[in-house]
């Protein structure tokens, strides 16, 4: 790992949260660019549709505000895959108008979750639900992760224990830029502790961060090791105003 950490804005990542719909409207699908809706097209349900519509065009709305441009400007697409250089096999990345923002855009079964920051961020959103734990655990915890899961009570508590693990251990592989690519059971994510947690992944450590979403969700974040705590944390669609940082401004291309 290298002895020298970048250093960011004094600012806190913010996240925005909203309970996805059964359907979608044409308003948000005009949102959308030609392949995004051709990965609607592809997919198999209404409410899988709408997941992905919803999303991407409350992201863009989200987006339009903090940078101050109409959400039909806001062009999004992938990086390069920061392992192999692939284009277009990385983290999301707002593509216009040019920024220094960085993104994360997370959903599951009626909820999704779009972070922002000035540097490398990851998010990740799951629905409480039944687990195989036992199955899950061999390839996907450590031995104190494992240990912390027999502890709890099978059911919902250790489901949520497992949760608590997998999102902790996808925020920052996302924030990293790989996503679950890598051997997950050599990243601790320190179930037992409250967090802030500090987790070691890539060149540099991160922070991450327990998002308080209501149930049935389970939710965190990753910032690099550094960027202020707690996030900034609004339903979307809240009276809250969405301003941007004071030195945060789009960059003219």
């Amino acid at each position: 790992m290298s002895s020298t950490y970048p250093t960011y804005a004094p600012h806190p990542a913010r996240v925005w949260w909203w309970r996805l719909p059964l359907t979608y409207t044409p308003t948000d699908l005009a949102l959308l660019s030609t392949s995004e809706r051709a990965r609607v097209d592809r997919a198999r349900s209404t409410r899988a549709k709408a997941s992905i519509v919803v999303t991407r065009a409350r992201a863009r709305r989200v987006l339009g505000e903090l940078l101050d441009v109409p959400p039909r400007q806001i062009r999004l697409g992938r990086a390069a895959c920061p392992c192999c250089g692939a284009p277009e096999q990385g983290p999301p990345v707002v593509l216009h108008p040019g920024t220094r923002l960085r993104i994360s855009l997370s959903h599951t079964t009626g909820c999704a979750a779009l972070a922002v920051c000035e540097g490398p961020v990851g998010v990740d959103v799951e629905e409480r639900r039944p687990l195989p734990t036992d199955t899950l655990a061999p390839s996907t915890l450590t031995p104190a992760e494992a240990k912390h899961l027999a502890a709890a009570s099978a059911g919902p508590e250790r489901d949520a224990a497992f949760l608590r693990c997998w999102t902790r251990k996808e925020a920052v592989l996302k924030a990293v830029g790989t996503g679950i690519t890598s051997d997950l059971t050599a990243l601790e994510s320190h179930p037992g502790l409250p967090g802030p947690v500090r987790m070691e992944a890539g060149e540099h450590p991160w922070s991450v961060t327990d998002l308080p979403l209501p149930p049935p969700w389970t939710a965190s974040l990753a910032t690099p090791h550094g960027i202020p705590s707690p996030p900034e944390v609004t339903c979307y669609g809240s009276p809250t105003p969405l301003t941007p940082p004071p030195t945060v401004r789009p960059r003219a291309t």
